[in-house]
């Protein structure tokens, strides 16, 4: 994944060696590479990767397998209409593994291509930036560096270590989560590469379960001016649920329910026949999901002339706060204190692919990749100085689970 780059001076290489010899090997290690590590994150973010260009993941995909050949099996799976799901398995020193740790990650992001021309990658004020470096392209790197740690250091690992990257994260998962959910069913624990969270680079220990319900009224249309009367308008019908839908929000119990997209109606001048309400739900706990989902399929109409139709529901589970998440993360919190990091812990909004792992029952910690701000956003970016604690941290954790 590179080779060394010698700084050209004899009297840094010296201070270079004093003060790493005093330092974590694992971190010691991941400093003498971060040159590697920032060049290899460049790469990763150069080559596009929209969850709606399959060539392009494919592209990224082929990159990732082909900078991990030597050091690990590696598979792919068709994604359908996504691309290709990537798995490797990690050629690591110690005796016969038995069982496995899962590390978990995705190869797509939500920038469209070409957004490199206004976007491009680049290192200023202490930080690396552009599409998809913190959400999650970082993090793989930094994963990739710790196994090549694990090999070099000759630091025996108990277990087999897979990493998969899924390629339609971003859009809900359709493809690959019967993939993780089958990986995270072998695997004695899965680390998720996702971002931390803020610049202090929490883990996250709980996240909120996902879903979507469209909310669909059909009424009568009739002419606005010449037989008002005749006509049963769908959109003020729709207008008169929303209020209801919006009621289901109960902040104390971590339940959020946000209409985020309407539409309806034809012209003006026609009483709308139809309209239709796009909602976004979060649940704390998988125990409030149908509870929800009950007070959705319970609307019913105002106007006796209009209907109500509702489709959707929850597609992504909550990752709640288990005894064995706790475990892990005590776990990652005393390693991280052998390189000098002071580990905290958080819950999220927002959901991951390690909300499926953690609801099958298997320890789940996730945020251990980037430490920056800006996901999905124009300032996306990264802190330098947190690659390399951050890379020793994952090979920390491999070696010690």
């Amino acid at each position: 994944m590179g080779q060394n780059i010698s700084n050209g001076s004899n009297i840094h290489n010296w201070h270079e060696s004093y003060y790493c010899s005093l330092m974590h090997p694992f971190l010691a290690y991941a400093r003498s590479k971060d040159s590697e590590i920032i060049a290899l994150i460049r790469e990763m973010v150069e080559c596009e990767s929209p969850s709606d260009n399959p060539v392009a993941v494919d592209r990224f995909v082929d990159l990732i397998a082909a900078k991990v050949s030597g050091i690990a099996k590696v598979e792919t799976f068709p994604g359908g209409r996504f691309g290709r799901h990537l798995r490797c398995e990690f050629s690591l020193p110690g005796d016969k593994k038995e069982g496995q740790i899962l590390a978990l990650g995705h190869s797509d992001t939500v920038w469209p291509m070409g957004t490199l021309a206004s976007m491009p990658f680049r290192e200023a004020d202490g930080r690396l930036w552009g599409p998809g470096v913190l959400d999650m392209k970082s993090g793989v790197a930094f994963f990739l560096f710790a196994m090549q740690a694990l090999r070099e250091l000759e630091i025996p690992v108990k277990h087999s270590i897979v990493l998969q990257l899924n390629p339609d994260e971003e859009v809900g998962s359709e493809s690959s989560r019967a993939l993780t959910e089958e990986a995270a069913r072998k695997s004695l624990a899965v680390l998720v590469l996702e971002p931390g969270t803020g610049l202090e680079g929490k883990l996250k220990t709980a996240r909120k379960g996902v879903g979507d319900y469209t909310v669909t009224v059909r009424g009568k249309a009739s002419h606005a001016g010449v037989d008002f009367e005749a006509g049963a308008s769908a959109i003020l019908e729709l207008s008169r649920q929303i209020e209801r839908i919006a009621a289901f929000t109960d902040l104390a119990c971590g339940i959020t329910v946000n209409p985020g997209v309407i539409s309806g109606g034809t012209r003006t001048n026609v009483v709308a026949a139809e309209a239709r309400v796009e909602v976004d739900i979060r649940v704390a706990r998988e125990q409030d999901a149908p509870i929800l989902e009950a007070k959705f399929r319970s609307l019913q109409a105002i106007d006796p002339r209009c209907s109500i139709h509702v489709e959707g529901g929850l597609n992504r589970p909550p990752m709640e706060r288990s005894a064995g998440i706790q475990k892990l993360f005590h776990t990652a919190k005393v390693l991280a204190a052998e390189l000098g990091v002071e580990l905290e812990e958080s819950s999220t909004g927002g959901g991951s692919d390690g909300n499926f792992t953690a609801a099958l029952g298997v320890p789940t910690l996730d945020g251990l990749g980037g430490v920056g701000e800006g996901a999905h956003a124009s300032n996306e970016s990264i802190l330098i100085n947190r690659i390399a604690d951050r890379t020793a941290l994952l090979a920390m954790l491999a070696a010690h689970l």
